[in-house]
């Protein structure tokens, strides 16, 4: 039965993954285009467990034949069949390429189905994926103050890679997104897929802080952004407080529950922003939200620059001055990062 070894070809080539862990391995963290559809549940892998410890190999197979066995196997053979015969270049993992992929990929070759399987299963896939995160790499990187734009300008680059949309976070305290952030195995494996498809350097991707949200940035890759140069995207405040009031409440993903979690992301920069400073924001926060008024949106938008976002950042921007090799508006920057002399274009 034939396996599969050219790690980058299978992930770069976006080939659907069939995971045949168990879900609890597949919450744990996958691939970008894996799909949990495992040999076994929980349950049954735990009994299977249990029983190779007390009687062995032979006896845990026996055990595994046994719960997966006629309208159970037929079904879970159907599923695969589909996904297979939707898309023949499908590939199969299990932990490290063993007993479950083999036995899922001869049930499929008795049908008449051939899926190759990732030789060393997910185990040598991740670790794959480490070690891309681990290279050495150029980057160039996109500054600028809160609200200028500088997602927009990386999404615009060639060979860039927008961190805060793998992370599934905006980046900033009041960057929570409606849906969850993936796991962190998932956000790296998912950032390896992503520099393994950039192949010109350097890699341009926006200025963030070690976390977004809760997600650590892989560590070389986070030492290396702090080593690069920056482009600093400049913007004045009115504009700046435009397209916060834009992405942050006019157009947010989940408005229903947009006052309650704005007051939380708030309440979590209590400390630093000082009490009466936070009440009178959260004041003007509700004020904005009973009266439906964009303009008293913009005050508390404005309130949190000038108290918060501005100060944090003038401090932090003034340990990497040396570092800023470009500055202008959002389009002077975007020609900047497009151009051959810094090997983007």
């Amino acid at each position: 039965m034939r396996s599969v070894s050219d790690y980058a070809a299978a992930l770069v080539l976006g080939a659907p993954l069939i995971d045949l862990r168990s879900p609890t391995e597949f919450r744990r963290g996958a691939f970008p285009t894996s799909v949990s559809l495992p040999l076994m549940t929980d349950a049954e892998r735990e009994k299977v467990g249990i029983r190779y410890k007390s009687g062995g190999r032979e006896a845990a197979m026996a055990l595994g034949n046994a719960l997966i066995s006629g309208d159970v196997k037929a079904a879970r053979l159907a599923t695969w069949q589909e996904v297979v015969d939707e898309h023949p270049d499908t590939l199969l993992y299990c932990w490290r390429g063993g007993l479950r992929s083999e036995t899922v990929q001869q049930w499929l070759a008795d049908t008449g189905r051939h899926a190759p399987r990732i030789h060393g299963g997910y185990r040598s896939l991740r670790q794959f994926c480490i070690d891309t995160l681990n290279r050495q790499r150029e980057w160039f990187v996109v500054g600028g103050r809160t609200g200028v734009g500088k997602t927009d300008v990386v999404n615009q680059v060639p060979d860039s890679v927008d961190l805060e949309a793998l992370a599934n976070h905006r980046g900033s305290a009041f960057g929570k997104r409606g849906t969850p952030q993936p796991t962190p195995i998932s956000f790296e494996n998912a950032l390896a897929v992503e520099l393994l498809r950039r192949c010109s350097t350097p890699t341009v991707v926006e200025d963030e802080s070690r976390t977004i949200g809760r997600l650590a940035i892989p560590e070389k890759v986070y030492r290396g952004m702090q080593a690069s140069p920056i482009a600093l995207v400049e913007s004045d405040q009115p504009a700046r407080i435009d397209n916060i009031y834009r992405e942050y409440v006019a157009d947010a993903d989940d408005p229903e529950h947009l006052p309650e979690a704005l007051e939380t992301s708030l309440d979590n920069i209590r400390r630093r922003l000082g009490g009466d400073r936070h009440a009178q924001v959260r004041a003007q926060m509700r004020r904005a939200f009973e009266n439906g008024d964009a303009d008293a949106h913009r005050a508390w938008i404005g309130m949190l620059l000038d108290w918060y976002y501005d100060p944090l950042y003038d401090y932090q921007l003034s340990n990497k001055r040396e570092r800023i090799v470009f500055r202008g508006n959002r389009d002077a920057v975007l020609e900047y990062l497009k151009t051959p002399a810094i090997g983007t274009g």
